[in-house]
């Protein structure tokens, strides 16, 4: 079978500048490329050839300054030769390239609520959901979203949780990561590190992780504060809200490490430093991939309960805490208070979600429910 798979506007493949769904494209590859002959169509980027075959993967790079003039070129690439044209999170192109491809058949995959009246018109949606085969969503709580606007799609409807390299991202204990973990708390001076991983911005709560860190701080001195991300992806532009950030850390009694944008190829040396991981999402998060790399990691995990995250995380799961009042940094510091007094719990938890990681949340169980949508197609 011939699959196309159409990457967004957004960042290239494979993820040098990051981004979920590019890491997603990256994970599948090598076993959808083992049955089936693959291409992969996203935007150019400096370090990276126009076209080339990797692996028996073709990608075809193309330029755009925005949506409109990036899905242009990749339809100047397209050939109508496709079996299936596998579209990622832009239901509003099905229709355009449907026009074009009169022989392929079309899926989608959706990590985003890219169904909401803002995002698409109500009669394109429906002729989407009409022409696709079947729609892949990264969690329940996109899923459900979309059957409530459009019951029509309830048939066509798959979660396909994402998934991590577990191999690349191994647990903090292996002997091969320990030593870093050692040489970080020696040069910080604490026995404990806090990992946050994340864009910085205010819909990922931020600056809820300084406040709550800064409460624990007050009352104990072990520990540290590691803050692993940017503005956006690839680059280290500033603004008011994280120059906000750093002016709060400065006043914080604990050390707090700025490390600012992190390679993906470099981020599984900084998921082993952690002692405990922080997401605290504020937004309706779909679902956040960096809980799949804190659990292959084995880190205990604190999350909100917003959108899809607590599908993936919770006490329940036995691989990490999610917190109900998720704009309140009091709960963060209870919660964060509770894992670094109760060391014990705290590797149970890490221990759980490494488990689930392994047998759950690896790229081979993602290509596989994706190979079984496309051989129904």
């Amino acid at each position: 079978m011939k699959i196309a798979l159409i990457c967004t506007e957004k960042l290239p493949v494979p993820p040098v500048l990051g981004g979920a769904i590019q890491q997603y494209i990256d994970g599948v590859l090598p076993y959808l490329s083992r049955y089936h002959e693959v291409t992969v169509f996203c935007i150019a980027h400096p370090s990276l050839p126009e076209q080339e075959i990797v692996d028996g993967v073709n990608y075809i790079r193309v330029p755009g300054r925005n949506k409109k003039e990036y899905l242009n070129n990749v339809m100047a690439q397209l050939k109508d030769e496709f079996d299936i044209v596998h579209v990622f999170n832009r239901p509003l192109w099905v229709p355009v390239l449907g026009k074009k491809l009169k022989n392929a058949k079309f899926s989608l995959s959706i990590h985003n609520e890219m169904f909401l009246p803002e995002k698409i018109p109500a009669e394109t949606a429906v002729e989407c959901i009409e022409m696709v085969e079947f729609i892949t969503t990264v969690s329940k709580f996109i899923a459900d979203g979309i059957r409530r606007l459009y019951p029509i799609a309830d048939r066509k409807l798959n979660v396909v949780y994402s998934g991590v390299d577990v191999d690349k991202y191994q647990p903090w204990w292996s002997e091969n990561r320990t030593n870093n973990k050692a040489e970080l708390k020696s040069k910080l001076g604490k026995d404990k590190i806090v990992l946050y991983v994340s864009r910085l911005s205010p819909k990922k709560g931020s600056d809820i992780v300084l406040k709550a860190m800064g409460k624990v701080m007050e009352y104990r001195n072990d520990v540290a504060l590691v803050v692993v991300g940017s503005k956006w992806y690839g680059n280290n532009k500033s603004d008011d809200y994280i120059r906000s950030l750093k002016s709060f850390s400065e006043n914080m009694k604990g050390p707090v490490l700025f490390t600012g944008f992190v390679p993906p190829s470099e981020m599984p040396d900084f998921f082993s430093l952690g002692d405990i991981f922080l997401c605290a999402s504020q937004w309706e998060e779909p679902l956040s991939r960096v809980h799949y790399e804190a659990m292959a990691a084995g880190l205990p995990i604190i999350t909100t309960n917003r959108g899809g995250n607590a599908e993936v995380v919770s006490w329940e799961y036995g691989n990490g805490i999610e917190i109900d009042d998720y704009s309140n940094p009091d709960e963060f510091t209870y919660a964060i208070n509770y894992l670094l007094d109760n060391p014990d719990m705290a590797l149970k938890l890490g221990k759980k979600g490494r488990s689930l990681a392994v047998l759950r949340y690896n790229w081979e169980r993602v290509a596989n429910d994706l190979l079984q949508l496309f051989q129904r197609a």
